[in-house]
């Protein structure tokens, strides 16, 4: 039950948050409704058993003890319950949950028709930083803990968890719950969305905690995300992009994973696994991207992604086109995880000195608690010989690395060094 319980949360627990925030307007209260429900399912459902619909009946039970809280502080409570229109005392008890909770009220109808990619446009608020901004997405939707989202920027955990804090109160203060966003300020806000997505999409592909290397649930929720924005905004290449980046990557994702469970490296892919359907709709929105000639990150990626989906073998990837890429993402993207997969693409096309070149290029210090940083260096490392360096990397990567597959994976690389 405890492991079941695990899957809902990570499963539902963001798309709870999303709809308690749109109906009352109270992004604390609303947390702590969905942590108060799940306190409560811990109790009675191993003795009950799980619900047909674990996911409605977190947010009815979350959405009822918001409801008492409201009314247990008075009149202000009253009111907002009155403003939001929610007629508790007529809801009939076994009113289906998702409608029960999600009334489609007149006020609140807007462009955005998803919950959680409504709520994720409205903490894109303009008077958060971006950073925040995107941190604050994946706590509350995203359905990432702070130690993995902190991991995901490479920062303390405590320094994260002060920054949603800053966050929360500034949505606050300037009354952001209770203003949806407006189609005329969707773009300027769609950064963030999307980077919040691609993070989901990334902890799915390659999770930073437990003992499995994916989280599907994850993976597929940032697709769906993803092509619900898509659809919502057609005109945004960048929208675009990021679904043909995870389209093409969620490809791979059956040869990732061997029989026995453990990792295996892209070069040693079974290539003949890999989902023709997925890379060939990929594909089609690399190639829409191009058309439209206005370059992006994400597009970049996804171009990226696209050269290794053409290569039949790992042998026969365009290493030259994916360097050249890179260097077209670092012109917009000059950053150090940007310099590291260029020197990557570097040391497949021209070598391991080029590639020890490139990496020599970048702030060590920058990227020292980069786990793929370490990584990488260990692996071109060992392919120029050096193996005591190598080694004193791969202890460091090991040491960096919480899941338990990538770990024995790495222990496994190291021994062989």
């Amino acid at each position: 039950m405890t492991d079941a319980l695990d899957e809902v949360f990570r499963r539902e627990a963001g798309r709870c948050t999303a709809a308690l925030i749109r109906v009352f307007g109270d992004i604390d209260l609303a947390e702590d409704a969905v942590a108060e429900a799940f306190a409560i399912a811990t109790e009675k459902w191993p003795e009950s058993g799980m619900p047909p619909n674990p996911g409605g009946w977190i947010t009815t039970t979350a959405r009822n003890r918001a409801i008492d809280r409201l009314r247990r502080e008075s009149t202000s409570g009253e009111r907002i319950l009155a403003a939001h229109r929610l007629h508790i005392d007529t809801m009939e008890p076994n009113h289906d949950p998702e409608a029960d909770t999600l009334n489609k009220l007149d006020d609140l109808v807007d462009v955005v028709a998803d919950d959680q990619l409504r709520l994720m446009f409205l903490c894109a608020h303009p008077a958060i930083a971006a950073d925040a901004q995107v941190a604050l997405i994946l706590r509350l939707l995203g359905g990432l803990k702070t130690g993995e989202i902190a991991m995901a920027f490479v920062i303390p955990e405590a320094t994260l968890a002060q920054r949603i804090v800053r966050a929360k109160r500034k949505l606050h203060d300037n009354h952001a719950p209770y203003h949806i966003p407006r189609a005329a300020e969707l773009p300027d806000r769609l950064q963030s969305v999307l980077a919040s997505i691609y993070l989901i999409y990334t902890e799915g592909h390659t999770a930073a905690f437990g003992r499995t290397l994916t989280r599907t649930d994850l993976s597929s929720e940032a697709i769906r995300l993803g092509r619900t924005l898509a659809a919502l905004m057609p005109d945004e290449p960048e929208a675009l992009g990021l679904l043909a980046l995870m389209l093409l990557s969620d490809s791979r994702r059956l040869s990732r994973v061997a029989v026995d469970g453990s990792l295996v490296r892209l070069a040693d892919q079974d290539r003949t696994q890999w989902d023709r359907k997925l890379i060939s709709e990929g594909q089609d929105l690399v190639r829409t991207c191009l058309r439209r000639n206005q370059p992006g990150s994400f597009q970049i990626q996804a171009a990226i992604a696209a050269v290794h989906a053409d290569a039949p073998t790992a042998e026969s990837t365009d290493w030259s086109q994916v360097v050249v890429l890179y260097n077209q993402l670092f012109e917009i993207r000059p950053n150090a995880v940007v310099a590291l997969n260029r020197a990557v693409a570097v040391a497949e096309l021209h070598g391991p000195i080029e590639g020890l070149a490139a990496l020599a290029e970048i702030d060590p210090s920058s990227l020292d608690n980069y786990q793929p940083y370490h990584a990488a260096l260990a692996d071109i490392l060992t392919r120029a010989g050096r193996h005591d360096e190598a080694r004193a990397s791969y202890d460091r990567v090991i040491e960096l690395t919480t899941n338990t597959v990538e770990g024995d994976f790495l222990i496994r690389r190291r021994a062989a060094t």
